[in-house]
């Protein structure tokens, strides 16, 4: 079978050669540098913040200024190393040939956010246990504001199973068997342990008697009130201890008691502001983290860019 003679005039169209659209090998030394220059800023920043705080007093920089420095080097870094990964990558890929001008930029932008991608992701995978702590700070202290945070039968539990001597619950007990300076001459005996106070008087409280009265202030803390009887029972021993009269110790105990729950309302308080601080501070990272990350995509694909530009020259 004969074939018509081509003319020159009506020869085929010449193939394009093309190369793979997606250059991974140097994806993947620009995302490699770009992982190592990251790790390498992070240690340094990290080696700069603990050398800027102090725990002495009046000395170092403030939380704020270390929590806005922070800030600054994390964007530092993001741009740093994201811009070095995304450069490598555009310079470092295939040529493309007989592409559009309008695709080659393209494919360089979509080079430089692959290759931020994949260092971002090995920095998480690297970087666990940092990110991880953030999150779970921050969901932690939630859950905490949310559930009441300081739960104060456990505090009173604690306190009662302590030694009484010591803390401020201890201190506030013990101001209930405080011997009034006018009454007479002490009778009762003192304590298994010989223990005097410093005006030479033997130590009146026995083990017993606080550690009870501990029991009884804490067991009526939920309920907001010193039960009556408990406040008659106490103020009894009280004033078997002291010497006061029983009016005056049931007035004792019921001050005392009054100073027992606002210790703890203060405890409270403060263990609500700290859980909600530090939500807010997990809150806060977790954005800067994330602004940080965008900085960083954008920045990588625009070197990503330039340097395709710088190949192809």
């Amino acid at each position: 079978m004969a074939f018509p003679n081509i003319s020159a005039d009506n020869e085929y169209p010449q193939p394009i050669h093309t190369s793979n659209a997606v250059s991974w090998a140097a994806i993947l030394a620009g995302a490699t540098a770009a992982a190592a220059l990251a790790l390498i800023l992070l240690i340094l920043g990290i080696g700069l913040g603990l050398s800027s705080v102090s725990p002495w007093a009046y000395s170092g920089v403030s939380a704020t200024t270390f929590g806005v420095s922070t800030i600054m080097w994390l964007t530092f870094t993001q741009l740093v190393a994201s811009g070095v990964g995304g450069y490598l990558t555009g310079r470092l890929r295939t040529k493309w040939v007989a592409v559009h001008t309008d695709e080659v930029y393209f494919r360089d932008t979509a080079h430089g956010f692959l290759a931020w991608a994949v260092a971002a992701l090995v920095s998480a995978a690297l970087l666990t246990s940092v990110i991880g702590s953030i999150v779970s700070q921050g969901v932690q202290a939630g859950a905490s504001v949310t559930g009441g945070v300081v739960n104060a039968t456990a505090a009173g539990s604690v306190a009662a199973n302590s030694n009484s001597d010591c803390g401020p619950m201890g201190y506030l007990v013990d101001s209930l068997f405080r011997r009034d300076i006018n009454a007479g001459p002490d009778t009762s005996p003192p304590d298994s342990s010989g223990a005097m106070l410093p005006d030479g008087h033997p130590k009146l409280i026995s083990v017993g008697p606080a550690s009870e009265v501990t029991r009884i202030f804490m067991n009526s803390i939920p309920t907001e009130s010193l039960p009556v009887e408990d406040i008659q029972y106490v103020g009894q021993i009280v004033a078997l201890r002291t010497g006061l009269t029983q009016q005056d110790a049931e007035k004792r105990v019921s001050d005392t008691y009054a100073r027992v729950k606002n210790k703890l309302r203060d405890a409270q308080t403060k263990a609500k502001e700290a859980a909600d601080k530090a939500r807010k501070t997990s809150a806060y990272a977790a954005l800067w983290l994330f602004i940080s990350l965008l900085i960083g995509a954008f920045v990588a694909s625009f070197a990503a860019t330039y340097g395709g530009q710088q190949r192809d020259l």
